[in-house]
């Protein structure tokens, strides 16, 4: 098992502690233990063998013995038995985003709920809304929540996605048969669920190039295999595809493959006005049948009269209009990223301390980092005090003298409460050089209370940017209800930033609304949440959907040096 399996491992033991109803303590235990092997910085197994298991804040005696069993057996008796306890269907419905494991504990006991079907007729019979302190509209939430996951089963987030194509291209590229390699469809347009997996590639010998896809170590079923198409199932259950195609029509494949279908429609209507006629194979004349290849995408896109549309931006949103009128945007990249301003030490609920990120920056390259650990009454982990913050101040003195090649504000990530009040006063915001403000509870208020809540924070004259200002967890919790047209409005009108929040299953704001926050003058900023050294490496996910957003550098706040920044500081102070 690797960490990511030791990680998931440890997040079941604890959603099975609670559909069990166990003490929150031993709930909480396995949820940060399973954080803290995601934020290892190395193989879980080195520790074991040095046995320095137990040196990871976050996992003590007990949780280690079952984290040694995991790597030793690949399963552990403790949470063998904690599945036995409960009928396959119901541990999936507590997995349901609007669910959980109370609503699935109380629907199997009070109702003899077994699975997502029975769940559905519950909740459509009226006997979900009649469990105490229910009602309607909870059941309507999870029919609704249900209905979701029709549409997305089988689809996963683009973070668990990429890596695991990254290392397969890896292993491939290792085969001298193959030329060009890349990754096509919705990863490549890096979406924030993919579905199958489609590879497109040149080979100098298709066959052993083949032989090398199906026979990889990655590989659980082969699913179809020719000298063109083969078809693999990975060992985590993502399908892919890898096409072989002559050299010199590489560029028609990897763009018809790389979509979107809404783009490729658009496109084709496009050519069609003009006597062209698209495939996989490249550009038709419908005048005189000729076909002409293309072995890249800008050859293929100039001979539409087009300027190259990055992949990001191909999803039928104007891309190319603006591609044939000169006014695409010159979308950010990681590169143009010069600090990061969000992340967590273990002052908080981080799993490294304050040195220990401020090098994580600096080995990046990075200009300056705020260090933003969680107030008091954030929900999880543990909050800083109004005095711990000052204290944390001190310290921070002395880590400057250790790091004089990057600059270091001072910050937190302080809750917005339910009646949008934050967790400090003025008086202490206002030593801050940058305030993030976050909802991390009271997620079922209403729109109106909602949007008053963030409002609230917005308009506070100390608050520099919001945090994931949806909520949203990708493919576990909805985004809360939220009048965003009000919200970007009240950020451009009060020099508010609004986040891209780079945790792959945050992603937060999403791409369509960072587009609409963008063309109502909001300042973006990009960040990655870093709670390790090694989520700093996030930052591409979150870069992603700013570049879906049509985002350019002038567009992130987190692009300009210290010195522009702190302009912009002083411009947003009271």
């Amino acid at each position: 098992m690797n960490n990511t399996d030791v990680a998931d491992a440890l997040s079941e033991i604890a959603e099975l502690l609670e559909l069990k109803d166990e003490s929150s303590f031993r709930i909480r235990a396995y949820e940060n233990a399973s954080k803290a092997v995601s934020n290892l910085n190395e193989d879980v197994q080195a520790l074991i063998e040095r046995d320095e298991l137990t040196s990871v804040k976050g996992i003590g005696k007990s949780i280690a013995e079952r984290v040694e069993d995991l790597v030793a057996q690949g399963h552990t008796a403790y949470l063998d038995d904690l599945r036995a306890e409960f009928p396959a269907g119901v541990r999936e419905l507590m997995r349901i985003p609007g669910v959980g494991p109370s609503l699935a504990r109380r629907a199997y006991q009070e109702l003899g709920v077994l699975n997502i079907e029975q769940l559905r007729a519950a909740a459509e019979s009226g006997a979900l809304a009649e469990l105490p302190r229910f009602g309607e509209k909870s059941a309507e939430n999870v029919i609704r929540a249900l209905d979701r996951v029709r549409k997305r089963e089988s689809r996963i987030s683009l973070g668990k996605a990429m890596p695991v194509v990254e290392d397969l291209i890896a292993v491939l590229q290792e085969c001298d048969a193959f030329q060009d390699l890349t990754a096509a469809g919705s990863l490549r347009r890096w979406a924030p669920t993919i579905g199958d997996i489609d590879l497109m590639a040149t080979s100098s010998d298709p066959a052993r190039a083949m032989e090398a896809f199906v026979g990889g170590p990655q590989v659980r079923q082969v699913l179809g295999q020719g000298l063109t198409k083969s078809s693999i199932l990975t060992d985590n259950g993502l399908q892919v595809d890898l096409r072989i195609v002559e050299a010199e029509a590489f560029g028609s494949l990897v763009q018809h493959f790389t979509g979107s279908r809404d783009h490729n429609i658009e496109l084709r209507e496009y050519a069609l006005a003009r006597g062209l006629s698209l495939n996989e194979y490249g550009i038709t004349s419908t005048e005189t049948r000729e076909i002409q290849a293309f072995s890249d995408e800008v050859s293929f896109y100039r001979a539409l009269g087009l300027d190259y549309i990055p992949p990001e931006l191909r999803e039928a949103g104007g891309e190319i209009e603006a591609a044939g009128n000169g006014s695409l945007p010159t979308l950010v990249t990681v590169e143009d990223i010069r600090g990061d301003l969000h992340m967590h030490s273990d002052w908080s609920d981080g799993a490294a301390s304050i040195d220990e990120m401020i090098q994580a920056a600096v080995d990046r390259g990075y200009e300056y980092v705020a260090l933003t650990d969680h107030s008091t009454t954030i929900g999880f982990g543990n909050g800083l005090s109004a005095e711990q913050l000052v204290e944390q101040g001190k310290l921070l003195e002395e880590v400057r003298k250790a790091h004089p090649e990057i600059k270091i504000l001072t910050g937190t990530e302080l809750e917005i409460k339910r009646d949008g009040s934050l967790d400090f006063p003025d008086e202490v915001l206002a030593s801050l050089d940058w305030v993030i403000a976050s909802v991390h509870s009271g997620f079922n208020q209403t729109e109106e209370e909602m949007t008053r809540r963030v409002l609230m924070a917005i308009e506070n004259p100390h608050v520099d940017a919001i945090g994931h200002p949806t909520g949203r967890l990708i493919g576990r919790r909805e985004p809360y209800a939220l009048d965003l047209e009000a919200v970007f409005r009240a950020a451009a009108k009060n020099h508010t930033a609004l986040e891209i929040n780079s945790f792959p299953d945050r992603l937060d704001l999403a791409d369509r609304h960072a587009r609409r926050a963008r063309e109502l003058g909001v300042m973006l900023t990009i960040n990655t949440d870093a709670h390790a050294p090694v989520n700093f490496e996030n930052i591409r996910y979150g870069v992603a959907m700013a570049r879906r957003a049509w985002a350019e550098p002038s567009n992130v706040l987190n692009t300009r040096s210290f010195d522009e920044l702190r302009k912009w500081l002083s411009r947003a102070a009271p």
